[in-house]
This record gives structure tokens, sequence and C-alpha cells, in this order.
């Protein structure tokens, strides 16, 4: 359960909560038997009260998420603003992206921020609780709203202000939101205190830092505060409407203090005049590993001592582009909490973002662990011939898919020489991602 603000009244339980005990329904009396020989009198069964469910405890969170999460309103049509008449409510944020993508690649996260006490943040924590996502640190704020943003996408109108085929713009509502709010003073809550001491990852992103003072105080606090066995991780998430009336100077500083440090080159280019992995190693010293994305083509991971390891991106049939950089770090750090060799973490990410790419939304399912593991495994030539769509996975390092898969005897075999599994990606369900915290060993994968 989320936590109440001191100022806020006493939190009452949320939705589908798990400690709710369900309707009192009396026992029904044993019926009475047939008129006896002796008229002894006839006795029926006592009355019992039923019991309630008792509550599966959650897994211990491996991984802890911090930062600032919004109600998105998605318009039902193209075209500017002013033209639509539906939008259609949904939630989005870096951090909380990257929490439910690690739940469901069976790391146990936590998500830790500030919600208002309205709707949205209802949504917000009801939709993360339901992927799976620890959300008993995010405070709930009587007095701040949470924050909200709408998307624009062009499209072939003709009005002057529409954008255009293929181009989108979000329209932010955030400042003075709850997750504003968020300071160094969230070190002092218990329950926050306690997540954050039993995390092997810790996860940030430059968002945050570009909210308000107090975010990115704290965002120094917790890069300070290092800890034996916990490892953090900072995405530059560079978002230039944010930074507009913010010091932009702030930032070398905070990833440098990272352990991992994750950036878009195209990101990089625009926030430091360059995206080029070995420069962005030289900027950035400090940190174990820096990893680069550069967009839909290549990744590259570069260690302290000069290790480079690079590995191209997979062959996608592009559904929606939302939630693929979350999905991709996802990946990656899950691979890293599992002590994947680097080659295999970049191979996770990839397809962990491919899956992300062929469903609308920003979660998606990953295939079994055993199409996972041959496709870690697979030779180079076998990954760059893999092609990843709606419809499935079809690469030549499959086992070729039985004849169950296919919808009747009519349907096609795999395409030959590659083989196919038939994966049709799909939003998490409620509840999705394995309870277990350390998911049974495969050849790939191994213990986390």
């Amino acid at each position: 359960m989320p936590r109440q603000d001191a100022a806020a009244s006493e939190a009452t339980p949320s939705p589908g909560d798990p400690t709710a005990a369900p309707p009192h329904t009396p026992a029904t009396p044993e019926p009475s038997p047939a008129p006896p020989q002796t008229q002894t009198p006839p006795r029926t069964q006592p009355r019992t009260q039923p019991q309630a469910p008792t509550p599966a405890t959650p897994p211990t969170p491996l991984a802890v998420c911090v930062g600032e999460s919004m109600a998105v309103l998605l318009p039902d049509r193209a075209g500017p603003l002013e033209s639509v008449e539906n939008f259609r409510l949904s939630v989005g944020g870096a951090e909380s992206n990257v929490a439910g993508a690690l739940t469901a690649l069976g790391v146990p996260s936590a998500w830790i921020s500030r919600v208002g006490d309205d709707g949205f943040g209802r949504r917000l924590l009801g939709e993360l609780t339901a992927r799976g996502v620890d959300v008993s640190a995010v405070a709930v704020d009587p007095h701040r709203p949470t924050g909200v943003y709408l998307k624009e996408v062009g499209g072939t109108t003709g009005d002057r202000h529409d954008l255009g085929p293929g181009r989108s713009r979000l329209h932010y509502h955030r400042r003075g939101s709850a997750a504003a709010a968020l300071s160094p003073e969230l070190l002092e809550d218990p329950t926050a205190a306690r997540l954050l001491a039993g995390a092997r990852l810790l996860h940030l992103s430059g968002i945050t830092a570009a909210l308000s003072d107090d975010c990115l105080a704290l965002l120094r606090a917790l890069l300070a505060e290092r800890r034996s066995g916990r490892l953090v991780s900072f995405d530059l998430n560079w978002r230039p409407a944010l930074w507009r009336d913010r010091d932009r100077s702030v930032l070398p500083s905070l990833l440098d203090a990272a352990d991992l440090l994750l950036l878009g080159a195209d990101e990089a280019e625009a926030a430091f005049g360059t995206g080029e992995p070995h420069a962005l190693r030289r900027l950035f010293p400090s940190p174990a590993t820096v990893v680069v994305k550069d967009e839909a083509r290549l990744v590259t991971a570069i260690g302290r001592d000069g290790t480079t390891v690079s590995e191209p991106a997979l062959t996608v049939e592009v559904v929606e582009a939302t939630g693929a950089g979350d999905a991709f770090a996802a990946g990656y750090l899950a691979g890293t909490v599992r002590g994947l060799d680097q080659r295999r973490r970049l191979r996770l990410g990839h397809l962990s973002a491919a899956c992300a790419l062929t469903t609308h939304g920003d979660q998606a399912e990953l295939p079994p662990d055993s199409v996972v593991g041959a496709l870690l495994d697979a030779s180079a030539e076998a990954w760059a011939a893999t092609r990843v769509s709606a419809d499935g996975i079809v690469s030549p390092a499959l086992p070729a898919a039985p004849t169950s898969t296919y919808a009747s005897p009519a349907d096609p075999p795999p395409p030959s020489p590659a083989t196919a599994y038939a994966h049709r990606s799909a939003p998490v369900a409620p509840g999705g991602g394995a309870p277990d915290p350390r998911p049974a060993a495969t050849p790939a994968l191994g213990a986390p």
C-alpha cells in the first residue's frame, strides 16, 4: 500500500487490496434427517465463521526505481489538439516503466515517488500494483496534483497546426506536481529506507533532476550514499522541454557518479555535444560501464578499462515506439542483476525493446525462457537474421515450432532455414511477472 503524507487523512484500502477479507457468508446448516424411529431431536452443524485467505507475501524487491510518473491522455485521432474529440487515459513514466518491466522479467521491483490525492494518482498506483510493482513507499500528497501530459499526433488533416504524418509532440502539465516535491527527506521515511537498504539495484534518471531543486538534491543524496552490493544505474532520459529554465550543467556530475550509465546517442549529442561512444566514455570516466544506444542500429557497452562490446539491434516490425527505451533499460538491467555476460545483457535489452515495439502501450511480454535463452546464445549470424513482429519471432536460432503452434493444418510451415516461434506480444496481465524473485535457471539466463 502507498503511504499517506503526514498532512493527509488516514489512507483507505485501494481496490484489490489483498489484505481485505471477503464478505461474510454464513455456513449452511446440515439438513435435517428423515423422521427417525425414536423422537431424538435432530442435530445441526455448528455455524463457523469463514476464514479470510492468507495474503501472499510479495517478494522482496531486488530493484528500486525513483522518479515521477504521470497520467497520460492519448488522442482518439491524429491532428491538432483542438480537433480531438476524446482522449484515452493511461499512465506513463520512465522509472515506473522500468520497474514494471523488471518485475515482468522476474526481478521484483519497487517504485518510489509521490502522487496527488486524486483519481490520476489512484490510477497510477492501481496499474503499477497490478503489474506486481511494490508501491508501499509512494507518498500521497494532499495538496499537490499528480502530473499530466497529453500526446498530440500528427496527421494529414491539412490544418496549418497539424504536425504532419509520423510526428508527435508531448504537452506536459507537471509544474508544481506532487512528484516535484520529492526531496532528501525521502531518505528519512522508514518504508523507503527499508526498500533502498535491501535493493541490489537503484535506478535513477535525469528527468528527476529537472523537476525541482529539491528533486536534484534527492538525486545527489542518493548518488552520494554508496552501499556495498548495490549497483546504481542512471539513464540520461534527456527531455529538452524540462531544461529550458534549469541549469543543465548539473547533469555531468550526476551521471559520472553512477555505477552504470545509459545514454541515447541522439540525447547525448543534444545534451553534451557528442553521441560517439568512446567520446562519452572519456567524458564520464567514473562509471564501471557506459552503455550508448544508437537508436535502432547498435548498442555499445564500454568498461572503465576500455573493453568494448557492441551488439546490433534486432529487425522489428514496429507497431508503436512508446516505451522501447525503458524496455531496453529493463532488459539490460535484468541481465546485469542475473549476472549475464555483457553481450547477453545487451541482447536481453534488445529483445525486451523489440517486444515493446510490437505492441501498443509501454509493457510487453517476452517469449518463454527457452526461446529467450536460444536467442541470447545465438551465433552472430543467427542473431542478425532474427525478425520480430506482432505475430512472432523468426530466427535460425530457434528449434522447430510444433505443429500445434499454427492455427490450422492449412497454415504454412515455418520458413526455412529459419524456424519460427509464434509469439504475439501483449501487455502484461495484472499481477504478471514471475512471483519468485529467483527464476529457475536456464542454459542462457541462469539465476539472478
